[in-house]
């Protein structure tokens, strides 16, 4: 099974950027779908974005579209998550999740197919 690492959380200000890395090992990421998740104190999880493997391609959620860009580096076994003009209520904990890669990002980001590795986590504050 595949494990994950998410790095590059942080405090920042309200239109700042930050970049957040989940690296993997035990597995090569290339035949994976990746998702991007987060999650607000009293909050439910939110599905922020979702690359496939086996199709490449990538789902972004629209409270984040225009300024989220999710991309992979297989020679890295690495996924990021390009994240520009925050705002406050960016402001949760971000999580990465993997999935064998059988379909679209879409069906993985809506729930359709359920996500079983995870990541531990990395904060995320925006101050206005």
């Amino acid at each position: 099974q595949v494990q994950l690492v998410e790095s590059g959380g942080g405090l920042v200000q309200s239109g700042g950027s930050l970049r957040l890395s989940c690296v993997a090992s035990g597995s090569t990421l290339h035949y994976y779908a990746i998702g991007w998740f987060r999650q607000a104190p009293g909050e439910e999880r939110e599905a922020v974005s979702c690359t496939s493997g086996s199709d490449g391609s990538t789902y972004i959620a629209d409270s984040v579209k225009g300024r989220f860009t999710i991309s992979r580096d297989n020679a890295k076994n690495t996924v990021y998550l390009q994240m520009n003009s925050l705002k406050p209520e960016d402001t949760a904990v971000y999580y990465c999740a993997a999935e064998p890669s059988t379909t679209a990002a879409y069906f993985y980001c809506a729930g359709y197919i359920r996500f079983r590795s995870w990541g531990q986590g990395t904060q995320v504050t925006v101050s206005s």
